[in-house]
């Protein structure tokens, strides 16, 4: 039999090491699929309950395994389902390589059914490599270049192969004119910037006398080389929310996220500091920086593409984080005075109680900021945790200390809603030996994350280690959305838009095959999380928690708690839970502590 187009296009795969390809099939590919069959499904076809939870599930792969994560859809509406998880691979800058089916090249240019300008469509997406093969001559060369290319460039790309090119017999490119021979492999390098810039980044560095440091995803291979030029230059470390599993979060001087959703130690350190370090990080808001003329500031990233924005930096080294720190730290001259230091950890100490404090405010029924606190001291050492976008997100930044070999992601650029769960199915393809956690709010579980139980149902037995945990946070609320508009449009809560019904979704996953807990009392929260840690098979926890819970922010202003009082004077349908949780929360963040206490603006005791 001869080797078909689509034949070698798994073989390919196959050679490049790729294990799993995340899909949905469909008369696009039923070529592929014939292949597949062929090939006694290697790599392995995973099947998803939609294109976009595929398009996740490769991302999660990746972002978990620091591999490429492959995905595949027919053309049409597959190829466009694919879409919001492949930006949210793009925008975080996570390697993910599309193959995409199209219809015949005879029907092409004739509204035919499904036919989809693809290449257009994908121009975006896909910007660095995105090519349609049309003889299979271009074979292997565009498969390795979208291989290549999204490892290079840490992006997505994409292969558009019409039905009829993948059955055709496959012919490699000749030695002969308009040929492109082509090779497998990713030569491994470690980029460094000159000694002239190193010699300028130190002198900016040493001059300063509160150095704050704000590390990413990108500074995830450095940990040592980080944690020694904090003590160097007796620094503080925030870190943006890709990269909160880059450092211990219970060392003193981490003070945590940075942002929105980020800690007040964090915009502490930033407000107060002299000299700024930024370590493979593009966090994008540039208020939660130090003031334009405040600091002099120097980044390192990897990507001469992302280096100069956010912030006027003085020097731009472009590099590997870990060659270039290790270039870096014996230019640098010790601390001379620990004051600076002092206080960053004085400031996080304090944090933590209060933390501690919001978690154990009483609410109706279930404080989600105790949900996930509860679980810091549970967390086994190998844990993979993913956060859905909107208030879940708030409590993973805020209340997990992740710390060792503990990894940790969400939707950091494009904040989309529903990657929790995918995420955490592709951390299982990847590491089958470790747990998974997943936090997801209960209007994301809605939207996507209950079909994927199916998935997990599908495919849990195969796992070394079988358990998933989905915990909900179950509001019957759009929680994240209603904050905003009461905090930054001084409207109530709009029910139309934000209630969400109640759904038993811990009996939907025994249904399923799956084991479930509902969660109503705070006492039973702990044995939750132990009962779903000791499970034989992934887990659905539904907590079923206090919408009245305020995400209030690190940097909390008069305007907006204005604004959110006159929202309670417009009617917002739960202004008494609003204005009882709201007042016991904020007034954790001014209790004394019990070694800590400290002198405000305005009172003399600190309380």
């Amino acid at each position: 039999m001869s080797k078909k187009v689509s034949d070698h296009i798994l073989e390919r795969l196959r050679e490049w090491g790729v294990e799993h390809v995340f899909a949905y099939p469909g008369d696009g590919i039923n070529g592929l699929l014939a292949a597949w069959g062929r090939a006694d499904d290697n790599p392995r076809f995973i099947q998803a309950r939609h294109e976009e939870m595929a398009a996740f599930e490769a991302v999660g792969y990746a972002k978990f395994s620091g591999k490429v994560g492959v995905c595949a859809a027919t053309s049409g509406p597959g190829a466009i389902h694919l879409l919001n998880g492949l930006y949210d691979a793009k925008l975080d800058h996570v390697p993910v390589v599309a193959i995409v089916g199209q219809t015949n090249r005879s029907a092409m240019g004739g509204s035919y059914q499904q036919e989809i300008d693809l290449v257009s469509l994908y121009k975006d997406v896909a910007s660095d490599f995105c090519e349609m093969v049309t003889v299979p001559e271009q074979l292997p060369n565009v498969l390795d270049r979208a291989m290549r290319t999204a490892m290079a460039r840490r992006s997505v790309t994409a292969v558009i192969i019409p039905a009829d090119v993948q059955e055709l017999d496959y012919s490699p490119p000749g030695h002969a004119f308009k040929m492109v021979p082509s090779s497998l492999g990713m030569p491994q390098y470690a980029p460094v910037p000159s000694d002239e810039d190193l010699t300028r980044a130190a002198e900016v560095l040493n001059a300063g006398e509160k150095v704050a440091i704000l590390v990413g995803q990108g500074a995830r291979g450095a940990r040592q080389e980080v944690m020694a030029l904090a003590d160097r230059l007796g620094a503080g470390v925030a870190k943006a929310l890709l990269g909160k599993d880059a450092l211990d979060d219970d060392l003193p001087y981490v003070t945590g996220s940075i942002g929105l959703l980020g800690t007040r130690p964090s915009y502490e350190l930033m407000t107060g500091c002299d000299t700024l370090l930024v370590i493979g990080s593009s966090f994008p808001y540039t208020q939660f920086l130090p003031e334009f003329g405040q600091a002099r500031a120097v980044q390192i990233d990897i990507d001469p593409h992302m280096v100069g924005m956010r912030y006027p930096f003085e020097v731009n080294l472009v590099g590997d984080a870990r060659q270039t720190l290790s270039r870096l730290l014996p230019l640098l001259d010790a601390a001379k005075d620990n004051g600076w230091r002092k206080k960053i950890e004085k400031n996080t100490s304090r944090w933590w109680e209060v933390m501690q404090r919001r978690a154990e405010v009483d609410a109706d029924p279930v404080n989600p900021e105790y949900v996930i606190h509860a679980l810091n001291d549970l967390l086994p050492e190998n844990v993979i945790l993913s956060s859905d976008s909107g208030s879940a997100a708030n409590w993973y930044a805020r209340h997990l200390k992740l710390r060792g070999a503990m990894r940790g992601s969400l939707s950091g650029t494009l904040a989309t809603m529903g990657p929790g769960v995918p995420y955490a199915i592709g951390a299982k393809f990847a590491h089958g030996d470790r747990p998974a956690i997943a936090l997801v709010g209960d209007g994301a579980m809605q939207m996507n994350g209950m079909a994927e139980l199916i998935t997990i149902a599908k495919y849990y037995r195969e796992w070394e280690d079988p358990r998933l945990i989905v915990a909900v946070l179950n509001n019957r609320d759009l929680n994240q959305v209603t904050w905003e508009m009461r905090a930054m449009e001084g409207a109530p809560q709009f029910e139309a838009s934000q209630s969400l019904p109640d759904f038993p979704y811990a009996d939907f996953a025994r249904m399923a095959g799956l084991e479930g807990l509902r969660v109503e009392k705070p006492q039973d929260v702990r044995g939750a999380w132990e009962t779903a840690l000791a499970a034989d098979r992934p887990c659905v926890l539904d907590f079923v928690t206090d919408p009245a819970v305020p995400p209030i922010p690190p940097h909390a202003t008069l305007d907006q708690i204005e604004a959110a009082a006159t929202s309670i004077l417009k009617g917002d349908s739960d202004r008494a839970g609003m204005v009882r949780q709201g007042f016991k929360a904020k007034v954790q963040e001014f209790l004394p502590g019990h070694r800590n206490r400290e002198t405000r603006p305005g009172t003399q005791d600190g309380t």
